[in-house]
């Protein structure tokens, strides 16, 4: 009788809270993933994010998610954001590749969701550091679209491996510096020795050839490291979001308030 009892006990409990669990709202119909339903962004913001999230969804099939509610109507932050992402199936169901961005603007809450694909590069702590660091600051001056948009761009730069942590360079990262410096010295060497060996003298037309060959070598390999390096080249791109694909998430991330 004491294990019937408290069977019951335990489905009458848990019909209790499904009773009083915030309602997840319907999948946006056309689908999108910036999803400001408090209206904390501008029409051109919410439009560059997509523009952003969507580029690099066509690029990678990562679907990184933000959802902006007014209130969590006395539910958890936690159990709700997952619920959402889970319900929603941000991401894609062989790669579980989603990211939730959920912010409750009343209650001032932020919680960041990952799915099991990303849980290895955005950790938990990493994604902590995001909020504190990022998203917490912008938000309490109100700029609401700088701080998602700066946070966006770390995830992006994380899962991309330009570098491990708020500011840290990554290994793929290190190695690039390295290949770089390697393949620069290579080419200095290569330019002195030519003006060293009874070539032209460049310094009788009033300056230094090897200098300048050398500036404009440095500015253009400085130049297209930088574009190369800049994860914001996808709020440039084009294309536009097709939908979720299923994806799981075991309640990897972090959480905060502002």
């Amino acid at each position: 009788m004491k294990k019937i009892f408290f069977i019951v006990f335990a489905l009458l409990f848990g019909l209790c809270g499904q009773v009083f669990s915030k309602e997840i709202p319907a999948k946006p119909s056309p689908p999108r993933l910036v999803n400001d339903f408090a209206g904390i962004l501008s029409p051109e913001q919410n439009q560059a994010l997509e523009r952003k999230l969507s580029a690099y969804n066509d690029s990678t099939s990562t679907q990184i998610t933000i959802v902006v509610e007014n209130s969590l109507e006395g539910d958890d932050a936690f159990d709700y954001s997952i619920r959402l992402a889970q319900n929603w199936g941000i991401g894609q169901k062989d790669k579980n590749n989603g990211l939730l961005i959920y912010i409750a603007l009343q209650e001032r809450k932020i919680r960041i969701q990952t799915g099991y694909g990303l849980e290895a590069t955005i950790t938990d702590a990493f994604a902590k550091r995001i909020i504190e660091q990022v998203i917490k600051p912008s938000f309490k001056q109100q700029q609401y679209y700088e701080g998602l948009n700066q946070a966006t761009d770390y995830v992006i730069a994380a899962l991309s491996g330009q570098f491990d942590g708020m500011g840290t360079t990554g290994k793929g990262g290190k190695l690039g510096s390295l290949v770089f410096l390697v393949i620069l010295v290579f080419i200095i060497m290569y330019i002195f020795s030519k003006l060293g060996g009874g070539g032209t003298n460049y310094s009788s037309r009033g300056g230094s050839g090897g200098d300048l060959l050398t500036g404009m070598l440095l500015g253009s390999m400085l130049s297209g490291g930088s574009r190369r390096s800049n994860w914001g080249d996808f709020s440039s791109g084009g294309g536009s979001f097709g939908g979720f694909g299923g994806g799981s998430f075991g309640g990897g991330g972090s959480g905060g308030d502002w």
